[in-house]
Formats: structure tokens, sequence, C-alpha cells
């Protein structure tokens, strides 16, 4: 399975455009029941707006979808999904509301203004790279916990959980790509003291 790229978090951002607010917010998500969730939960959150416009692109089975929620037709929904689409990203959701000013801002004007407010919303989310990971874990002593530190760092490696009792217990992904290397350079540094155990697989932000 591939790498991908998402957003970490749910996050929201907005600006003013000839009067009108525009509100985009962001969230991961991983299907159509949890994109629609969301929809809806913004769209009763501003129950008084002009328009809650929405978009969302997901990796299982490649599903994209927009609304224009009462905007003309292309001016809305199709500028927030093309944000998606040109940033690569999957399993994400972003609905823009709008709060009308008075100000008529014409068709160019609304795809402008919608496609500026998707690309604010999914900055503020955090874009990362998820890419298949194994899960791991290495058993050390007190005295080689930091230099261990330094080199999961060296490897972007993603700590899990660190127990502390007789020795230390470090659990923690990386990318697969990288095992080989981090298990050679750990039992280099430890004089074969060291070693990792594989536990598991999953998906991880690298």
């Amino acid at each position: 399975m591939k790498e991908y790229k998402t957003v970490e978090f749910e996050s929201q951002d907005e600006f003013i455009e000839k009067k009108s607010r525009f509100i985009g917010y962001v969230k991961p998500v991983k299907t159509q029941d949890e994109a629609s969730e969301f929809i809806n939960s913004i769209k009763s959150k501003h129950w008084d707006a002009s328009h809650n416009v929405s978009a969302y692109v997901l990796r299982d089975n490649n599903i994209q979808r927009s609304s224009d929620d009462g905007e003309p037709s292309g001016t809305a929904g199709v500028p927030v999904l093309d944000v998606l689409l040109k940033e690569n990203l999957v399993d994400v959701c972003v609905v823009v509301t709008r709060y009308f000013g008075g100000v008529l801002l014409g068709a160019g004007g609304l795809i402008r203004a919608y496609s500026h407010a998707s690309k604010l919303a999914v900055a503020s989310g955090n874009i990362i790279t998820m890419a298949p990971c194994k899960v791991l874990k290495t058993e050390v002593e007190y005295s080689f916990y930091e230099r261990l530190n330094i080199l999961l760092n060296d490897f972007s490696a993603n700590i899990e959980s660190s127990d502390f009792s007789d020795v230390v217990t470090v659990k923690f992904s990386i990318k697969a790509d990288f095992v080989d290397i981090l298990s050679a350079k750990l039992t280099e540094l430890s004089n074969g003291k060291y070693s990792l155990e594989e536990i598991g697989e999953k998906f991880d932000k690298v």
C-alpha cells in the first residue's frame, strides 16, 4: 500500500471578502458517514449562514463529492474540491461557511473566495504524509536511553510509549523502508547489545 497525504487534525480559518465572511473548516475523515456527520455538524452550528459548501475525498474507492449548497453551480463546491485534488489529499472533508455581506461577488469572485477558504482550512489542519510503518519496541538500559532517543529522532520515528522500570522499554513506529537501516545502526551503536522487536504494522505520520 502506498503512502498518501491528508490533514493531521480538525481545524478552521476564515477571512472577509467584500463584507462576506468565509469560514473554512477541515477534518480528517475515513468514511462517507464521517464526512456527512462533519458536514451536518457545521450546518447545525451555522444554521443561520447563507451557505455551507462542502467537499471531501476518500482514499477508499477514491470517492469524491462536493456540494454548492445553493451557490451558483460550479462556483463553490467544485473549487473547494479542486484544492483537495491539487494537493493530492485524501480522507479529508472541508466545509466552507459563508455569511453574505450584501455585495455580489460574481462567478469568478465566488470561485476565488471558496478556493481561498479551502486552502486556508487545509493549511490550518496541517498537511501530513502517511506511510506504511512498522511498530517496533526495544529495551535499553537507562545509560543508553538518551542515545536511543537521538537515534529515533534521526529516523523520524513516532514514539508511542516509554516504560521506565528496571530497563527502559520504548515502543515506536517508523517508516517500513527504514527498519533495516535503523536496526543496523542500533546494533552498531550498542556493540550488539540491543536489538529491535517487530510487534505490528500500520499507517502512520512520517
